[in-house]
């Protein structure tokens, strides 16, 4: 029998000691870097400090240590103490604009056939249809697609369970002549699939009307299938699977000809990509819900959905079901009975846990669905733990008396969300150092100041506070990530933005006068 080893906590020294003499697992190296930049993070002489601030005319945009300016063309690197240049792409013409453009990098654990596929990309969308695979790092073009000259493509998004990549056209309307002459739109849009790691065209299938119904209003793909909203406030999902395997007419190649396009090669101009997938009529629903803006999400384990009533009586309650058979969990209303401009949210835990977080003015409620996976029990919706803002729960006096001695009586009660209190405006989780960073505001001086709430994912316990320097004005939008060593701010002034970088840094202590 072995002899009884009691775990004990290692702290940041003696890990980096054992790295230097070469002790050190492959398997955990990773997660033990991790847990010293958090103790480095939590420790009490350390702070974030702003670093760098950019202005712009147009939106700025930030993913994974990179900030993109100039409509993608002018890229800064957030790693280093101070972001510094990447590249500059040369200005593009109004034709070849990127309407929209996303990060993507390849699993660890896949070799790929092409050294660059290994490397981070930004895959970008122009106007006149080319789908480009650039460098992440140097800008350098490493693929090009042009997807079609008789559809115009302007939105992308990941299908990322399924490493797939969609491209979806901008919606066909129909025209008053059109209207006049008797002659009906039927195809509302086209969506181009494509698998990614590495690139490579799944096909392009055509939205019609008459498969899908008349009152088709959008369409993603999201975890293998394909969910449709409708003007009467419904769901439907579709399997992504099933209508590749019943109605692809050719499976198509990048390069190669193709008979649909009479030999010639697929994805190079002026032929594009053809049609390869015919849905003739419509695919078995996997699921259907009406729910008011069409928003309904799905997660936890076992599998439920979150969704919202499209009935006046059911505004601000999010109810849990079960995916199995639409049962309700138990405790599965939540309302937070807020009065605020801004609605409350929720939504499942970016971690994986099946948890759910729901973000009210003044509270952020952690829950977590208690069920088993084929029990004839339904399921039960428990708190997992609660952060509250510090806020006079004194209940402000509705009746006012002036200097001269006569009553006013306020017409409105102060909201939740008013700018003067406490209050809670984002969640960001940073999943490499499981922490919550909480973004709440207090206008209490006359002008608005935000701080951040470092929270353990775990427990919610409060970690630490982060002081941000610029005012935070809630009349315009804001952004926030929260990116290991580094907090990335960005707001919108009028029609200006601006970008502030903060940075994780030793401070040091007042010298002691002599």
């Amino acid at each position: 029998m072995a002899p009884y080893r009691a775990k004990r906590t290692v702290n940041s020294t003696e890990l980096l000691i054992r790295r230097s003499r070469g002790i050190r697992d492959g398997g955990t190296l990773i997660r033990q870097n991790m847990k010293v930049l958090r103790g480095i993070i939590l420790q009490d002489n350390r702070n974030f400090v702003k670093v760098w601030s950019k202005t712009s005319k147009s939106t700025i945009m930030y993913e994974n240590g990179k900030i993109y300016f100039e409509n993608y063309q002018n890229c800064y690197s957030s790693v280093l103490a101070e972001p510094r240049s990447l590249y500059k792409l040369p200005k593009r013409s109004k034709l070849e604009k990127f309407e929209d453009a996303l990060l993507c990098q390849s699993p660890l654990e896949e070799t790929l056939a092409s050294p660059s596929d290994h490397k981070p990309s930004l895959l970008a969308l122009t106007a006149n249809n080319w789908l480009y695979r650039l460098s992440a790092e140097t800008g350098e073009e490493l693929q090009r697609v042009y997807l079609s000259s008789k559809h115009r493509f302007r939105y992308l998004g990941w299908d990322v369970s399924q490493e797939m990549l969609y491209v979806k056209s901008v919606q066909n309307k129909e025209t008053p002549l059109a209207r006049l002459a008797g002659v009906s739109q039927n195809t509302l849009m086209h969506l181009a699939i494509f698998h990614v790691f590495p690139l490579q065209i799944v096909g392009i299938l055509e939205i019609n009307k008459k498969v899908f119904g008349n009152g088709v209003t959008d369409i993603v793909l999201s975890q293998g299938v394909l969910a449709v909203s409708y003007s009467n406030k419904s769901v439907k999902l579709y399997s992504l699977e099933h209508i590749l395997h019943r109605y692809m007419t050719e499976k198509l190649t990048l390069g190669k000809p193709s008979s649909l396009l009479e030999g010639q090669p697929v994805g190079e101009a002026p032929f594009g990509i053809p049609v390869n997938i015919h849905i003739k009529d419509c695919p078995p629903v996997l699921f259907e819900v009406s729910c008011s803006n069409n928003g309904v999400q799905i997660g936890g384990y076992p599998w439920h959905y979150i969704y919202t009533p499209p009935h006046d009586h059911h505004k601000g309650t999010h109810h849990i079901c079960s995916l199995k058979d639409s049962t309700m969990a138990t405790n599965g209303i939540q309302n937070m009975n807020c009065c605020s401009l801004e609605s409350d949210g929720i939504f499942f835990h970016p971690d994986d846990s099946g948890r759910i977080i729901h973000v009210g003015p003044t509270t952020i409620n952690v829950l977590k669905i208690i069920g088993e996976l084929n029990s004839d029990w339904p399921s039960k919706v428990v708190q997992d733990f609660s952060m509250v803002t510090q806020r006079n729960n004194d209940p402000t006096s509705q009746v006012t008396v002036t200097s001269s001695g006569r009553t006013v009586k306020r017409r409105f009660h102060q909201l939740d969300d008013d700018p003067d209190q406490e209050t809670f405006r984002m969640v960001e989780y940073e999943d490499e150092l499981d922490l919550l960073a909480v973004v709440v505001t207090n206008g209490e001086e006359g002008e608005g100041k935000a701080h951040i709430r470092l929270h353990d994912n775990q427990s919610g316990q409060l970690q630490r506070t982060i002081d941000l320097v610029e005012p935070w004005d809630e009349t315009f939008r804001h952004e926030l990530f929260f990116d290991k060593d580094t907090i990335i701010h960005i707001e919108q002034k009028n029609t200006n933005f601006c970008c502030h970088v903060y940075k994780l840094k030793a401070t040091r202590g007042k010298v002691a006068e002599k």
